[in-house]
């Protein structure tokens, strides 16, 4: 274990250590006194994107060798960071904006450097999530963070559905083009009264938190172009997921149930054979014409 004698030492740059560094989502004037001494005096900086980054730097007059670390270099550009943070070379680890290895790659790097026990800090900062969530008007007591819905229908269905029973505040994070899309499922599954803050250019002069319900967010968005980068926090649900310990539903009450719930037919078959504890084909058997 690390311990540090005063905040002086622990500001000290440290050869060997990989420092993850907040940066502005969005004000400038959000950029940390410390975030900017870790950036002027690490060895290098490993960015998500480094033209976005070079900018950001030229900004602030810093000037440090950069390599690019992101979804698609992930496995072999961290094991070069591993291997030149263990040669002695201090490394700021940067996002596009907000705090790194929150929904990015830079979980990665810093589960390999915690097997290789190469010491990590932080450098705290601005966080999307966390600043839409305290605009939200929600309760912020319990709250659960699960970053981009899958992309792909069954996999999308499936978060959806757990979500349905999820009673804590939760968050999501959407691009404009996928926003319309997002709240019609939101809706469906969820239902339209839900709550919902929908908070986009964050920090920044045109800020705007919509604080609605699924249906009016819906409709509005049916007519209103998506611009910028979404954080959708919405409100928990107060279903309850039903005890399935001593299950006395015949095939017909099950397939009713689900189909009750809004799913497809083909849908409500999977989860009440699943319920049942039988084949979906031996439930369509039984329930054939029904």
């Amino acid at each position: 274990m690390t311990t540090y004698k005063n905040s002086e030492e622990k500001n000290q740059i440290r050869g060997g250590v990989l420092y993850l560094v907040a940066t502005p989502i969005g004000n400038l004037a959000d950029m940390s006194e410390r975030a900017l001494k870790v950036l002027s005096e690490v060895d290098f900086i490993a960015a998500e994107d480094t033209r976005n980054s070079l900018r950001l730097l030229t900004h602030f007059s810093i000037s440090k060798p950069m390599v690019s670390y992101h979804d698609h270099n992930r496995r072999e550009r961290g094991e070069e960071i591993a291997e030149r943070l263990l040669s002695g070379e201090s490394c700021a680890l940067i996002t596009d904006a907000g705090t790194p290895a929150i929904s990015d790659p830079g979980e990665d790097i810093v589960a390999l450097c915690a097997e290789r026990g190469i010491p990590v800090t932080s450098v705290p900062g601005a966080c999307a999530m966390i600043t839409a969530l305290t605009l939200s008007g929600l309760p912020t007591a319990r709250f659960v963070f699960e970053g981009f819905l899958p992309v792909q229908k069954k996999e999308r269905r499936e978060r959806l559905e757990e979500l349905a029973y999820e009673r804590r505040t939760f968050i999501l994070h959407e691009a404009p083009h996928k926003l319309r899309t997002t709240l019609s499922d939101l809706a469906e599954v969820l239902g339209t009264e839900r709550r919902i803050s929908l908070c986009r250019e964050l920090t920044k002069l045109n800020e705007d938190v919509q604080r609605t319900t699924l249906a009016d967010a819906v409709e509005y968005y049916s007519e209103k172009e998506p611009r910028g980068e979404y954080v959708l926090v919405i409100e928990g649900g107060r279903k309850k997921r039903e005890d399935t310990s001593e299950n006395t539903m015949t095939p017909e009450e099950a397939l009713a149930y689900y189909l009750e719930e809004g799913m497809s037919r083909n849908d409500a078959l999977k989860a009440a054979a699943k319920r049942l504890g039988i084949s979906k084909n031996e439930l369509y058997r039984l329930t054939l014409g029904k």
